[in-house]
């Protein structure tokens, strides 16, 4: 114990004996020791006895008393051994259920968790959206609806275990994944690969990421039982070497609980990574399809990660249903071979604001508003029949009966909102956004906005000066949807399909206006790296490139939103009033707010904010026809909705208490 030190600094040596205190010491020696000289022996004495002492006490007590409650007995953690799952060298099966933090307002997160927990589920499985979590290049926020801690802390307390999914791509019908668009502003970009550009931005991200989660792993006292490596990379598989890449960025920042990768059938060999548990996601139990996981890891427990309970919808298709007997027996089947499961989606949410994400296969499609997934409970967390015949399940198979649910939340109808004033878009425009001039169009993630970060999402509005008519031609520069206008007339859309229009012929110089929506970025598939919105390249009329542009971002955050207060446009409705433009009306809620749901009849294509807040987007063309409104958005008293309407606008937004998604159609 000679690197020890004690009093004054000077090294405590312990010696065997002390010299001329002992057998053969005269009495004539002991008062010697309590001289000036003997100070220094007297201390070593004194240390001598509390070491004695120390040894005592430690013989008589147990040293896992000085360990927390918390921490003891967590020592191994989640483990994949012969065939099974083990929590401290005891059997563990995992029964687990997907819900998103970010798609549930913060005050009902504890409701939804308490109600996974009463279906008989033991663990939580949720992602995390980089592109929430850094908007903008080099800040970060986990604050608020964004506190992960909060909700893995939560989680915790309400008895559930974990298994976190940070990505850094999540998939989830979100945009672009759950990657930030300002990635794309390097032309190069290669997503999901070794490429610098990216990778650097990963290590940076999760510089911030892990330290707000590591010190609620299992084995520091927390629920995290295990943590996903990226996400169904076998589906992409562009680069050999990233899957590795990752994993090692996880174990560097201190991740030490059990990793794990997940995949589709066709995916498991080209996503699977040395040193991760592989996982099988599916909706439908085909014969021997766990012997896809035996042929890349043999003698290891078999999870299904995502089995799918339901389906998500895009604009223009049915409300996809999958059958509840179907799904109750598919379930039954996979625990009955000793698999464990991950129910995706117990609770789906809302893709709120402009997050949603798209499907670019044969045609672009992007996703709805709801993310209710015809999951276990609906959008905004009620019971449905999955939910009563899971928990009978579960109740079945664990022999024991599970705690009571939690009662529903009541549902209001506040009746019709008539919408009472009117700004057009061409009238507010000059005083709310200062235009960006460029020779040539920008796409929107170039726009130097938001701090050199680009614009994510929302409408970007470019202006030229055209002297005649003729053929107008995107040539498919137009991403995702335009609104094409002379001066205020309109003319028609652009979009993947529809690349022409031709303009009227007019006397002198006019003033061409685009509209562009971006509809939300592929969340999923090939074409991740093609995802810049707005213009992306020249616009031509009569085969000649359009020049000279100006150029408006409007993303419609909060603060524009509430700078239409400072106007003094607003007027009454017309009689003919049209889009582009804003309505606005009041919700009365004369005691507390409860949940209710928003109908716009009568109206084509726009979105909804409360209070500010961007509800999500409304389209006539289906299948979604009520937008969720969570009372958490509410206060008693006056709520101002404005709807922006992009062309044919109603006169009344109807308060509902029942939800409506749209015409059905059964998943086969």
């Amino acid at each position: 114990m000679g690197g020890a030190r004690v009093g004054n600094g000077a090294p405590m040596v312990v010696e065997a004996g002390v010299p001329g205190y002992g057998a053969g010491a005269g009495p004539d020696v002991v008062p010697a020791m309590w001289g000036c000289g003997g100070r220094r022996r007297r201390r070593l004495l004194w240390g001598f006895f509390a070491l004695l002492l120390t040894a005592v006490v430690l013989r008589r007590f147990n040293l896992s008393d000085l360990v927390p409650m918390r921490l003891r007995g967590r020592v191994l953690g989640l483990q994949a051994k012969n065939s099974q799952f083990l929590l401290e060298d005891k059997p563990f099966r995992i029964f687990g259920g997907s819900m998103h933090y970010f798609r549930i307002p913060r005050e009902y997160w504890r409701d939804r968790l308490t109600k996974l927990k009463a279906c008989g589920l033991n663990t939580l499985t949720t992602y995390v959206p980089w592109n929430l979590h850094e908007a903008e290049r080099g800040t970060f926020d986990f604050s608020g609806n964004l506190d992960l801690k909060a909700f893995i802390t939560m989680a915790g307390e309400v008895g559930l275990w974990v298994i976190l999914r940070p990505g850094p791509y999540i998939c989830s019908e979100w945009d672009l994944g759950g990657l930030p668009s300002w990635l794309l502003q390097d032309p190069e970009m290669q997503l999901r690969t070794t490429y610098k550009g990216f990778m650097d931005a990963v290590y940076e991200y999760f510089d911030h990421l892990i330290p707000e989660v590591v010190h609620l792993q299992y084995k520091k006292g927390g629920p995290i039982i295990a943590v996903q490596v990226e996400n169904e990379y076998g589906s992409y598989a562009e680069d050999d070497n990233y899957m590795g890449h990752i994993k090692k960025a996880l174990l560097k920042r201190k991740i030490v609980e059990l990793l794990m990768t997940s995949d589709n059938k066709d995916g498991l060999s080209f996503g699977f990574v040395e040193g991760a548990l592989a996982t099988i996601n599916f909706q439908k139990m085909e014969k021997d399809i766990f012997l896809k996981l035996d042929n890349i890891q043999h003698d290891m427990p078999k999870m299904v990660m995502e089995y799918w309970t339901g389906w998500f919808d895009s604009w223009g298709g049915p409300h996809n249903v999958y059958d509840v007997d179907e799904m109750l027996e598919t379930v039954e089947d996979i625990i009955k071979t000793g698999a464990s499961i991950n129910l995706y989606m117990f609770h789906g949410g809302t893709n709120f604001g402009f997050w949603n994400g798209a499907v670019h296969f044969e045609e672009y499609k992007p996703t709805i508003s709801s993310y209710d997934y015809d999951a276990v409970l609906t959008e905004s967390g009620d019971y449905t029949s999955k939910y009563l015949k899971l928990y009978q399940l579960f109740t079945e198979l664990t022999g024991n009966t599970q705690p009571l649910p939690p009662l529903g939340l009541n549902k209001a109808s506040y009746g019709a909102i008539v919408m009472q004033q009117y700004l057009s878009l061409w009238e507010v425009l000059p005083s709310l956004v200062e235009p960006i001039k460029s020779e040539q169009p920008i796409n929107m993630e170039n726009l130097p906005v938001n701090n050199g970060n680009g614009q994510a999402f929302g409408y970007t509005l470019y202006e030229a000066v055209i002297p005649g008519g003729g053929k107008l031609d995107s040539r498919g520069h137009v991403r995702d949807r335009a609104q094409v206008f002379v001066n205020t007339l309109f003319i028609g859309y652009l979009d993947y399909t529809t690349q022409e229009l031709s303009i009227p012929n007019g006397q002198g110089y006019r003033q061409l206006r685009l509209l562009v929506e971006n509809c939300g970025r592929v969340n999923y598939g090939h074409k991740l790296n093609d995802q810049r919105k707005g213009l992306i390249g020249d616009i031509f009329l009569n085969d000649t490139s359009l020049r000279n542009f100006k150029i408006y971002s409007l993303e419609m955050k909060p603060s524009f939103v509430q700078s239409l207060h400072a106007s003094l446009s607003w007027s009454a409705v017309p009689d003919s009033a049209v889009g582009p433009a804003f309505f606005r009306g009041t919700l009365q809620v004369q005691h507390m707010p409860q949940d209710t749901f928003l109908k716009l009849e009568g109206w084509e294509k726009g979105a909804v904010f409360i209070n500010g807040r961007n509800l999500g987007r409304y389209w006539k063309i289906g299948p979604q026809e009520t937008l969720y409104l969570p009372a958490t958005w509410l206060k008693q008293g006056h709520n101002e909705i404005v709807v922006f309407e992009e062309r044919a606008a109603g006169r009344i937004v109807q308060s509902t208490d029942l939800p409506f998604l749209g015409r059905i159609q059964y998943v086969s």
